[in-house]
């Protein structure tokens, strides 16, 4: 008798790295919330963990998804994503002087991190189009499509997801077969505008920036984040104070710790070795989403993985920069660490996507 042994065939084509390196910088993130919040605000920690599954769960998904059916459905994806945007301006609930998120009761929805993803599908699916023919009328129409979004992200105000969409959307402008004597004209163009465009930020966006320029002018206010994240990396020492028991971060000392100060609260917790191996992970996320970007086998899989890599590197630079006072604060999630719910789920989509394109770079018809 011939005993039946199936043979389980776990090779779906995936690129695990893209699967287990969020999910540990997740876990990594989690642990430091749960150290942060120790005896305050339980709950954080574990509406994180929530987040996370779900996250995971959707990028499994979307991984067996076909990326490609994403460009017939941009101009669609764009009008919701505009259609949040103006929605939060009237539902939105305020917090910390800004009206960014939607009570959806289960969830705060912040449809701005919403539109990162939108913002990358939408100029991956023209670019792509427009590879043979992008010429200056291409380029104004472009900028007329963002400028939108854009004005209603800054009426949030939200600088910090600004900059984001602006830098996401340059980044594609130069690897696209556009004459790039066009972005440096209008690059110029901006460089001569900003002090126009410095007038009409809110008071307090201005003051970040002049005391980043000089921190020693408003140490007790504006100054103040920066200058207790430096305290709580320099306390961390070595191998850190322990979680949980970091004074910066458990007698307060350093504000919204869990979200925009995350990596001062693991430099504090787990030290230099802790921020490196957090670190390390943040490099190798990227290495892999560059290779997605290389491997892509058609124009809309490479823009759609710079894109994401865009997202990720830039949010990554901003916030560790800022922890460690050399990027002004604005705001900005470290992704797939800091706590937040829409900027999570936001990542994971992205990772699906990634995982999709990853998928079928063998075989274009797959």
């Amino acid at each position: 008798m011939k005993w039946f042994k199936p043979k389980l065939n776990f090779n779906f084509g995936f690129d695990w790295s893209l699967f287990f390196v969020p999910l540990l910088l997740a876990i990594f993130g989690i642990v430091i919330i749960f150290s942060i919040t120790y005896g305050s605000q339980t709950t954080i920690a574990r509406d994180q963990i929530v987040f996370t599954i779900i996250g995971f769960m959707v990028a499994i998904v979307l991984s067996f998804f076909d990326y490609r059916n994403f460009k017939g459905l941009y101009l669609i994806l764009y009008g919701l994503g505009i259609f949040l945007l103006i929605l939060v301006l009237f539902l939105g609930s305020k917090s910390f002087g800004a009206t960014r998120w939607i009570n959806l009761y289960i969830f705060q929805l912040q449809p701005s991190e919403v539109f990162k993803l939108i913002l990358v599908v939408f100029l991956a699916k023209l670019f792509s189009d427009w590879q043979n023919d992008f010429d200056w009328k291409k380029l104004g129409m472009i900028v007329g499509a963002i400028g939108l979004p854009l004005v209603l992200i800054l009426i949030q105000p939200d600088l910090g997801t600004t900059s984001v969409v602006f830098v996401v959307t340059l980044v594609l402008l130069f690897a696209s077969s556009m004459k790039k004597i066009y972005l440096v004209i209008g690059l110029a163009v901006m460089v001569v505008l900003s002090p126009i465009a410095f007038h009409y930020l809110k008071p307090y966006q201005k003051h970040r920036i002049e005391v980043f320029v000089n921190p020693a002018s408003d140490p007790h206010g504006a100054g103040y984040n920066v200058s207790q994240a430096k305290i709580a990396i320099g306390s961390g020492g070595l191998v850190g104070t322990g979680l949980g028991k970091g004074s910066q971060s458990q007698l307060n000392f350093l504000p919204v710790a869990h979200t925009d100060f995350i990596f001062a609260g693991t430099a504090e917790a787990t030290g230099f070795i802790g921020s490196l191996s957090l670190f390390l992970l943040l490099i190798i996320l990227m290495i892999r989403v560059v290779n997605v970007a290389k491997i892509a086998k058609d124009d809309f899989g490479m823009f759609l993985a710079l894109g994401f890599g865009a997202m990720f590197l830039f949010q990554m630079l901003v916030n560790i920069g800022m922890n460690l006072g050399i990027m002004p604060v604005t705001g900005i999630p470290l992704p797939f660490v800091s706590y937040g719910g829409s900027a999570m789920l936001t990542n994971m989509v992205a990772i699906g996507i990634l995982q999709s394109i990853y998928m079928r770079h063998k075989k274009i018809n797959f």
